[in-house]
């Protein structure tokens, strides 16, 4: 994935300690992954690297704005983004992932490409309803109330009423 070669991190002879990294993220990243919600973005990575003799920790803080589509309207808008990540590699023996943040590489691993760790958290930020601006401020009356009913209420209340499963408990609720 050529697109993504700028995503290398060249962790082999990079000496212990912390070190700084910049990227910028455009529609080249999100190009390389099939991805039919985020289309266009313009953000910037900025990655901490600690390395130590066991591990390395990275943090990103990524920030910018990615171009969605509207669930309502299907006009495009720009998302703000603004949020930070953590990742661990420890080194080991076999490949593995131990948890979503945690994985292991060979301790023989040159370079690491975050290309797709960046993708996966800008993913992962996206909200499942996404909506115009202009609706955000919009009150969503529908939300939360029955639309169809088949019974009517009437029917529902009388249904109650004569229910006998209910008939014991409403003997005891009307002693007190």
């Amino acid at each position: 994935m050529k697109g993504l070669r700028s995503f290398d991190i060249h962790i082999f002879k990079l000496s212990i300690g912390e070190h700084d990294y910049r990227f910028e993220i455009d529609e080249k990243l999100f190009e390389a992954f099939e991805n039919e919600i985020i289309k266009r973005g313009n953000l910037t990575a900025a990655v901490s690297l600690k390395k130590s003799e066991t591990m390395i920790e990275m943090t990103f803080q990524i920030k910018g704005d990615v171009e969605l589509e509207c669930d309502r309207s299907l006009d495009l808008f720009d998302h703000p983004l603004d949020f930070e990540k953590h990742m661990i590699f420890k080194l080991g023996d076999v490949e593995e992932e131990l948890s979503e943040d945690v994985l292991v590489i060979s301790r023989d691993t040159q370079t690491i490409n975050i290309g797709s760790l960046i993708f996966e958290f800008i993913g992962l930020e996206i909200p499942m309803k996404k909506l115009h601006p202009r609706f955000q401020t919009e009150e969503d009356d529908d939300e939360g109330s029955l639309v169809f009913s088949s019974e009517s209420e009437t029917e529902q209340d009388e249904e109650q009423e004569h229910d006998p499963r209910w008939a014991a408990l409403e003997k005891l609720k009307n002693k007190k």
